[in-house]
């Protein structure tokens, strides 16, 4: 015996000391020799072996001991400490170790294979024992690896030539818990001194011992050894060792390599000298080192090949995948490093192999090799057949999963395609080009490089030189083929993540907006290539596109989570950037506008490059000049275009200009009022020849079509400038109220107006909330008109006005719902605007038959242009639908209505999926994470409204059709939004077990008789919830069954396929319980609930008298003390301890047993009757996260209802569901966990 149990994994008593002591194998080391030590029976005799064994190796490892020195003691620490903490040099320690070896090899050896197993993470030891004196048979006896029943210690014994190796270490030793997986700076370190020490101690011993045929020979078979253990600490240890020890004499081998070389040019040049000569010193000299480099390099093949065929072709394929990511990692090293032996087909074969690995870890380290490998000219020659063979599945992974895997893919890509030729086809690299519309940058900015080298920068750009542009060339013909990709490419709308993913490799091009507005101002009688419409639109929106990039510095919407936060150097760039567009467009915008003032899609980007200017530019550079150009342009602009997008552009422009902390703010807002008084005085106009008419409306087509574009126009305006000097309210409210009376108004009119009576009250409600006039009442009169014209407009018969009155009905109600009023009693009466309960069934009623009401389809024969236009005619119908269910849901998310009223979108989850479910999944998303209690109970209202309906729809008399196809979609339903809690059973742990209890309740609601014999009617829907089981913890489990016994009697009535509903949910309770029913009893039994001792328990509320109980409350069985127990304590306990199962059922063994059982345990009880104030307001916290809450902060919280006992004043016993029947407990939002 050499080593004692691991001193730093801190055992923890000295029982478990006795227990190893009592259990060393018959092994030991005495006199620095490994001896049998079979005869040693007694106690005694062990010991004195024992005894000398720990001589020894305090004698061996005395260099890492040390002293009582000035009162301080410093403890004497293993190989394994030394190299873990780093304190000392790598070196030196392994000098230490090799002048160990030297003295006694194997006291040395054995302290070596010591480091290895606490490597692992063993707490137990090591014995050895020789092998030369036992039979060949004995020894394939001893290859075995065991558990002991009666020590309770598990055993492994294998050989490590010349020795059997017996490792000896405790049963519960965990395969998720030793140094290389542990977290931490600390491991990670120590991961990385482990490595260090490998190739330190193989670099140390390259002239001396490693050709000894002991060393070498003896760590080799030890690492095989532990690498066919079934532990996986054993493997993944001995595998990382082997690896890097395979590594390290790769190095001795190159070394060996170069000296033979050396060596025989050497004795070629001597031979040659004295060629005359019969004999020679020098000559016999070289000759035998030449012989010995010969004999050291047979020596390093044989063990390179030892380690290869007997740990990595077992362990590549192993079931860990950190050991097959750490095999394929070291091969693709071995492959860069010796090339000559190891790039061919027979080694890189293993890594195509793993580029098919099911784990993303082992995938990213086959292509992380592979790059190392293509990045090299000389090797891409040699790997002919393996880019055949593999080269489709390079090219599809890309299109991974991970993330990570994607973005090196497409790395390893562009190297193939630059280091080989014609390697990737026309088709492939199309296909690699779309990536650049990526969401996620990484792999965008990769593609990105891949479609700026391959297509953008092609060869010979200086020699393309336009005739009469030579100044722009190579700029010019990179922009054209940018612009035919991105026209090729079909995906117009995105033209900010193509710029944005080759942002970083053709920046410069990419800013050479002289180039670009060069080419667009460029008339054909100067001669060269003009381009056409479509070329022109396209390089106006990459202008768009590159000046907001440059000023923004971040990229677009929808590609990164936020926006980047940028440094010194990034932020001088951005402000030189926006310096070079200030004063480039600030006298070549106004040219552009002029030009394309016709063309609406042209303008409408154009106009968008103003917010980007340095605005004190104007009045410091004195080009007040050019600033009077581009008003007049955009003037002219807003008289000939009554297009949305173009007069949003323009209002953007004004606003963005007139700004009151520049000096330029009276120049514009003298133009900006010059505009509207020429729009308010065509709308007047317009306005007071309606009115004089005696019989309402002309019905004029030129007159309607006038008065539409003016009240587009002032819309536009309105909605980002104050109009209200101008009166407009008025104006428009008159129209409005004139077609509630008479409805003989075109839609054309009524959809501005209502857009402008819409914003006119939002600037007054702002004004308001500014300034606090004492109009606030008046103001208030009129939002409540106005909600009232926007209720009569839901039933218009134009349905165009209904979906506007409906969105802006919405923004309506969630603005006013969540106005400031800043402590001031007046603006509060603002807030007294919630929508009624009429108005709220008739949102929903909206919702119901605009968004989820499928219209019919004409059956009609098109062509393919009319077919083309029904596409985008129902793509445009999908997105308004969109729009109106993503604005309702607004509403539920923050409260405007109630959330109950989420049900009925529910249901529709499932058969709406591909067109809503991402609108539902997030409402349900955040709901929950707003209230996870009603957020549940709209669940399983949704689910008991659609069984309700099924029953209606279904004969009650034949019983549930299980195979229907509405029951089918309820199972469906329910198991989608089983799936939306995710993982985390501990967070989503109050929201399932409210799911049950409601519906169990539910299950048995409306039943007849006692004691639950009669069939309950709605039993079936036990069905549904059974599909919530799985997300229940194991101890929860038991709490809902133990409810659920409440409601069924002993034994179950299940005589009939009728009942099979309850067996089946029983089932899904129990499922996984034989493994614990050792902590339920001695008869493996469930403890029948409801039989005993019910009535000397009675609920104590706050007022401490017994409340009253509802009739169904009264004809069940009160649950057993056990159960209410339980559900007072399972809800404290953290991830962590849930982490082991039996560890947790250990914590909650006091509660979790039955009558028979607690009686052992009575002192370990914990109390919960009196919870201390400090508990109360941590219990009343609203957002304490349930995965780091102690039992101190939850212990007297219920797990079914969330209500905290001290609150609700119930005893360790009571009840723990609500009381019915005027005894229910009610709290508010803030006193339940969130």
């Amino acid at each position: 015996m050499i080593a004692e149990p691991n001193t730093a994994s801190n055992l923890p008593s000295q029982k478990e000391n006795a227990v190893h002591d009592e259990t060393v194998p018959e092994s030991a080391v005495q006199n620095g020799s490994c001896v049998r030590n079979s005869n040693l029976k007694t106690p005694r005799q062990k010991g004195e072996v024992r005894q000398q064994c720990e001589n020894i190796r305090s004698s061996a490892s005395s260099k890492r001991v040390s002293r009582l020195q000035n009162g301080q003691v410093v403890e004497a620490v293993t190989l394994f400490e030394v190299v873990s903490m780093g304190k000392q040099a790598m070196q030196s320690v392994v000098d230490d170790w090799v002048e160990a070896y030297k003295q006694d090899r194997n006291v040395a050896l054995l302290d070596l294979i010591n480091f290895f197993i606490q490597c692992s993470g063993c707490q137990g030891m090591v014995t050895a024992e020789m092998f030369q004196s036992l039979h060949k048979k004995d020894v394939m006896l001893k290859m075995t690896e065991n558990f002991d029943e009666e020590t309770g210690l598990q055993y492994k014994k294998f050989m490590a030539y010349p020795w059997i190796l017996t490792v000896t270490w405790p049963v519960d030793m965990g395969d998720e818990d030793y140094p290389l997986i542990r977290t931490g700076p600390y491991w990670k370190k120590f991961k990385a001194n482990f490595c260090e020490f490998i190739a330190v101690l193989v670099q140390q011993c390259q002239c001396s011992i490693l050709y000894d045929s002991y060393l070498m020979d003896t760590i080799i078979s030890l690492l095989t050894g532990l690498a066919d253990s079934m532990v996986r600490a054993f493997r993944h240890t001995s595998t990382l060792a082997a690896m890097k020890l395979l590594t390290a004499v790769l190095s001795v081998r190159l070394n060996l390599d170069v000296n033979k070389h050396n060596a025989q040019r050497l004795y070629e040049v001597e031979k040659k000298r004295i060629s005359g000569k019969r004999t020679n010193y020098s000559l016999d000299q070289l000759e035998r080192k030449r012989k010995e480099y010969e004999h050291k390099l047979l020596e390093i093949q044989n063990m390179m090949n030892a380690i290869f065929k007997g740990t990595f072709l077992n362990r590549y394929r192993d079931v860990v995948p950190e050991i097959r990511a750490t095999c394929i990692e070291e091969i693709g090293s071995w492959i860069k490093t010796y090339p000559d032996a190891f790039l061919n087909d027979s080694y890189l074969k293993y890594i195509g192999w793993m580029l098919y690995d099911k784990q993303a870890e082992v995938r990213l380290k086959c292509l992380l090799g592979l790059q190392g490998i293509y990045s090299r000219k000389e090797f891409v020659s040699r790997m002919d057949l393996f880019t055949i063979r593999f080269k489709d599945r390079i090219v599809s992974m890309p299109l991974d999963k991970d993330h990570e895997v994607a973005v090196q893919a497409m790395k390893l890509l562009m190297l193939m395609s630059q280091n080989c030729e014609d390697v990737l086809s026309a088709e492939d690299c199309e296909m690699l080009y779309q990536f650049v519309y990526t969401t996620h940058r990484p792999l965008a900015v990769a593609a990105g490089e891949f479609l700026y080298k391959r297509l953008l920068s092609h060869e010979g750009d200086e020699e393309v030189q336009p005739k009469g542009g030579g100044k722009f060339g190579a700029s010019t013909d990179q922009l054209k083929r940018l612009i035919r990709f991105f026209l090729d490419s079909k995906l117009h709308k995105h033209v900010a993540y193509l710029i944005d993913s080759v942002w970083d490799w053709a920046g410069k091009f990419l800013k050479d907006w002289e180039c670009m507005t060069t080419l667009l101002l460029k008339n054909s009688e100067e001669g060269g290539e003009e381009l056409s419409d479509a070329h022109e639109s396209a390089l106006i929106e990459i202008i768009l596109a590159t000046v907001r990039e440059a000023a923004e510095g971040h990229p677009p919407v929808g590609r990164g989570a936020a926006k980047k936060i940028l440094s010194v150097k990034e932020k001088k760039i951005q402000l030189e950037d926006c310096s070079k567009i200030t004063e480039h467009f600030i006298m070549v915008l106004p040219q552009l506008l002029a030009k394309y003032s016709t063309d609406a899609q042209k303008v409408a980007n154009l106009l968008q490059i103003p917010q980007y200017y340095d605005l004190d530019v104007y009045s410091t550079g004195h080009l007040e000049k050019h600033l009077d150009a581009l008003l007049k342009e955009v003037k002219d602009i807003v008289a000939k275009h009554s297009d949305i997008s173009v007069l949003e552009a323009s209002s953007r422009t004004y606003y963005v200009l007139c700004s009151k902390e520049i000096a330029i703010y009276s120049q514009v807002d003298h133009a900006r009022t010059q505009l509207i008084d020429e729009l308010m005085g065509q709308l007047n106009q317009l306005l007071d020849g309606f009115w004089q008419k005696e019989e309402g409306f002309c019905t004029d087509a030129g007159e309607i079509s006038r008065m539409h574009s003016v009240l587009r126009r002032v819309a536009a305006f309105h909605n980002a400038h104050d109009l209200t000097k101008w009166n407009l309210y008025d104006k428009t409210l008159r129209l409005l109220l004139f077609e509630m009376a008479h409805g003989r108004l075109p839609a054309l009119l009524i959809l501005p107006a209502l857009q402008c009576t819409y914003f006119s009250l939002l600037w007054q409600l702002a004004a308001v909330s500014e300034n606090s006039p004492k109009t606030l009442f008046a103001l208030r009169r009129e939002l409540r008109r106005f909600s009232q014209i926007c209720m009569h407009f839901l039933y218009h018969k134009d349905k165009d006005i209904k979906e506007k009155a409906f969105m802006i009905l919405c923004d309506w109600l969630l603005i006013l719902s969540h106005q400031d009023s800043n402590n001031n009693e007046e603006a509060a009466g603002l807030l007294d605007c919630l929508p009624s309960t009429s108005l709220q069934e008739k949102l929903l009623l909206f919702i119901q038959e605009h968004v989820f009401i499928e219209e019919e389809e004409e059956n009609e024969e098109l062509t393919e242009e009319e077919e083309r236009k029904d596409e985008s005619c129902t793509l445009d119908n999908l997105h308004k639908k969109r729009s109106l269910l993503a604005a309702y849901c607004k509403l539920i998310v923050y409260n405007v209505v109630e959330m109950t009223a989420a049900a009925e979108i529910y249901k529709y989850y499932v058969k709406t999926y591909n067109d809503f479910g991402d609108i539902i999944k997030e409402t349900l998303s955040k709901t929950r994470h707003s209230n996870k209690i009603q957020s549940a109970k709209t669940l399983i209202l949704c689910l008991q409204q659609m069984f309700q309906a099924h029953a209606e729809s279904h004969d009650s008399s034949g019983g549930v059709d299980f195979s229907s196809a509405s029951f089918t979609n309820m199972k469906e339903l329910a198991r989608r939004f089983s799936l939306t809690f995710g993982w985390d059973q501990v967070k989503s742990r109050e929201s399932v077990a409210m799911i049950h209890k409601e519906g169990i309740e539910f299950a048995f609601q409306g039943a007849n008789g006692v004691d639950g014999k009669c069939l309950p009617p709605n039993l079936s829907f036990l069905l549904i919830i059974s599909e919530f089981s799985n997300k229940l913890l194991k101890p929860d489990k038991r709490l809902v069954y133990a409810y659920l016994q409440r409601y069924v009697a002993e034994p179950l009535p299940c005589r009939g396929d009728e009942w099979q509903p309850l067996i089946w949910y029983r089932n899904s309770l129990l499922a996984n319980e034989d493994e614990d029913s050792s902590v339920l009893g001695s008869s493996g039994e469930w403890s029948p609930v409801g039989t005993s001792k019910t009535s000397s328990f009675k609920r104590k509320l706050s007022n401490g008298s017994l409340p009253e109980t509802s009739q169904t409350e009264g004809t069940r069985k009160a649950p057993e003390p056990q159960c209410a127990s339980q559900l007072a304590s399972a809800a404290g306990k953290s991830r962590k301890r849930l982490k082991s199962q039996e560890v947790h059922l250990r914590e909650h063994l006091p509660f979790l047993c039955p009558g028979g059982l607690r009686g052992r345990y009575c002192k370990d009880e914990i109390k919960t009757e009196e919870v201390s104030e400090e508990g109360q307001a941590e219990d009343t916290a609203e957002d304490v996260d349930v995965d780091v809450v102690g039992a101190d902060q939850v212990e007297g919280m219920c797990l079914i209802t969330g209500q905290p006992r001290a609150l609700a004043g119930a005893s360790l016993v009571s009840c723990p569901f609500p009381v019915k029947a005027g005894g229910e407990i009610t709290l508010s939002p803030n006193q339940l966990r969130i």
